[in-house]
């Protein structure tokens, strides 16, 4: 079982072997904790309860799982599972009161290249951070994200470019 492609795998937990998604939780849960830890500015106890969340929800709909990219599909449930919990919550986080309250850590001498990376993410709207994570730190690919967002690889590529061009700017002005 090991061996199947995660494609294979989810057809399979689809028609009812549900032993398959403890192979594809194996494989994911890590990926899609870490999206998610990363979309909620290193929330890690919402990041598991959502991971928790996203896994239930594939087994819950595992029918509508017809082919294509299962990563796709995954980071998509995990997309729409945290924007329900905003939804549901009403968050509405105020960036700049989080990146004040950051900038004064890095201030006070807790700041090394990675924290100082993740400030600048957070400095960026949520599309554009969202593509950042989900192409360079997930390596999903474009072709993955464009059937995520429902658009062409060809314009999430040019979003991702400008999207990355954008933190460069942010990153080496500060």
């Amino acid at each position: 079982m090991s061996q199947l492609t995660d494609e294979e795998l989810m057809t399979a937990v689809s028609k009812g072997n549900l032993d398959s998604m403890s192979f594809l939780f194996e494989r994911y849960h890590l990926r899609i904790f870490n999206f998610l830890c990363q979309m909620t500015n290193g929330d890690r106890d919402l990041s598991e309860d959502i991971t928790q969340e996203v896994f239930y929800k594939a087994i819950k709909y595992k029918s509508t799982y017809h082919g294509g990219k299962f990563a796709s599909w995954m980071f998509t449930i995990a997309r729409n599972s945290l924007n329900n919990h905003h939804r549901k919550k009403k968050e509405k986080i105020d960036r700049l009161d989080d990146v004040a309250y950051k900038l004064s850590e890095v201030n006070n001498g807790k700041h090394d290249d990675l924290s100082h990376l993740s400030l600048m993410l957070n400095k960026l709207d949520d599309q554009d951070k969202e593509l950042i994570v989900l192409n360079r730190l997930q390596e999903i690919k474009y072709d993955q994200l464009a059937e995520m967002m429902g658009s062409t690889a060809g314009a999430v590529k040019v979003k991702v470019h400008r999207a990355i061009k954008k933190l460069k700017t942010f990153y080496f002005q500060d």
